[in-house]
């Protein structure tokens, strides 16, 4: 199974121990397969550096390599798309989904969430993509 996770829920995932927090063993025991592409990436480097976090540089480089890396595809392409317009970053998302061929996104954007699906690729929250696929 080939999912997208936006950046707010791989961070959720990654720090708290909330319901996202079940995300990283299902995708590190291959119950997931976690799709990123370039620009994704970037984005989870930005933000794991905002100061709340408070994370060290090499904080962020033990998570991401350890954490993360070694169980992700990167999805390469020149898609673009234009489908949120009120926050154009989160195109990315999408791009991601249809050209890896995800089978969900998961999101608690309501950008994203308002869609519902993109071509066929189910935007869903946590506790949604987690009850309808029974992980």
């Amino acid at each position: 199974m080939r999912v997208v996770l936006d950046t707010n829920t791989l961070i959720s995932a990654l720090l708290f121990h909330g319901t996202a927090f079940h995300l990283v063993a299902l995708w590190q025991s291959g119950r997931f397969t976690l799709l990123v592409s370039r620009a994704i990436l970037e984005e989870y480097l930005r933000v794991l550096a905002y100061p709340k976090f408070r994370l060290t540089d090499q904080d962020i480089r033990g998570l991401v390599e350890e954490e993360v890396l070694p169980y992700v595809v990167t999805v390469r392409g020149r898609l673009r798309l234009s489908v949120v317009r009120r926050d154009p970053e989160d195109n990315k998302f999408l791009e991601c989904a249809v050209a890896g061929r995800a089978e969900y996104l998961v999101t608690g954007d309501q950008d994203l969430r308002e869609l519902g699906s993109y071509r066929g690729v189910p935007i869903l929250t946590v506790g949604e993509f987690l009850e309808r696929t029974g992980l």
